[in-house]
């Protein structure tokens, strides 16, 4: 099963696609792109888990919700989904960069509603003035043209790696398909609304319960391994992994590592509770 639906959220429509059969994990993707980027794992994530993968407003299918929105709200409107669908259980999360925010700003809230949390390529500290500034100078020339000549040659040589760009002309062509298919005014009020906006979330960190995985590239200037491994450290069950030679997309970029990743976290998250059960039964019982 791998079908689309339309969700209405307090978002507006969110365009959601519900692939494999099982416990339930929700993807959610990276600014700039859309929900293609999953297209080289989700099969084999498929096998392990019920996929709800979710294209955030303003992306691909999901229309631009006419104001300006926030990562709170986009947390609302994953929980409207969910919903939707008639799903309560707890669930395992994976985002990529956006979506790792919407991921770490969902678990911080309601920790019980997830099981394990994925973050690929998510910075979570706030823009440095200087980098403020640059795409400040740049939305004004996407907004009156769209992503089109440098503009998306620079937004691709941000979120693919050298080497990736190098070796891989499939990963850099699927960036560019997808932002020069992107309406310019809801791009613009996506950068906005959850990019300059964003609000450091690193104190969101220490209301995170569930065993939690920070994935970085070597090569991800706005999310270094030595930014990640200091997260890492700020939550009760927290892990970072640094894999070589790749920058923002990496479920793209490395498929195969992103999947043993993923399922390796999933596993060990299944057998904690386990585990916490067994405990838990032992110390009731009379």
């Amino acid at each position: 099963m791998n079908e689309r639906q339309i969700v209405e959220t307090r978002l507006g429509a969110l365009a959601v696609r519900v692939h494999g059969e099982g416990p339930v994990a929700v993807l959610w993707h990276s600014l700039f792109v859309d929900d293609s980027t999953w297209s080289r794992v989700e099969d084999d994530l498929a096998r392990a888990r019920r996929l709800v993968i979710i294209t955030g407003p303003g992306h691909g299918v999901s229309p631009d919700p006419g104001r300006r929105y926030n990562m709170d709200e986009c947390v609302e409107a994953a929980a409207d989904v969910l919903a939707a669908l008639g799903i309560d259980d707890p669930v395992d999360w994976v985002g990529n960069a956006w979506g790792g925010h919407v991921g770490v700003v969902f678990a911080a809230r309601w920790p019980p509603t997830v099981t394990s949390l994925v973050t690929l390529g998510t910075p979570i500290q706030f823009y440095t003035l200087s980098e403020r500034l640059r795409i400040w100078i740049l939305l004004p020339i996407v907004r009156l043209f769209g992503p089109v000549g440098s503009i998306v040659t620079g937004i691709r040589e941000v979120l693919l790696s050298s080497t990736t760009r190098a070796q891989d002309p499939e990963a850099a062509r699927l960036v560019v398909d997808c932002l020069r298919s992107m309406n310019r005014v809801a791009l613009v009020n996506a950068v906005v609304s959850i990019s300059l906006r964003r609000p450091d979330l690193t104190p969101q960190l220490a209301q995170i319960r569930c065993p939690t995985l920070f994935v970085t590239g070597s090569d991800h200037t706005g999310w270094t391994p030595k930014q990640a491994q200091a997260a890492g450290r700020l939550l009760a069950d927290g892990a970072t992994e640094v894999i070589p030679n790749l920058a923002y997309l990496i479920p793209l970029e490395a498929p195969d590592r992103t999947v043993q990743l993923v399922r390796n976290l999933w596993a060990q998250s299944l057998q904690r509770r386990r585990s916490d059960n067994d405990q838990r039964s032992k110390t009731q019982t009379p």
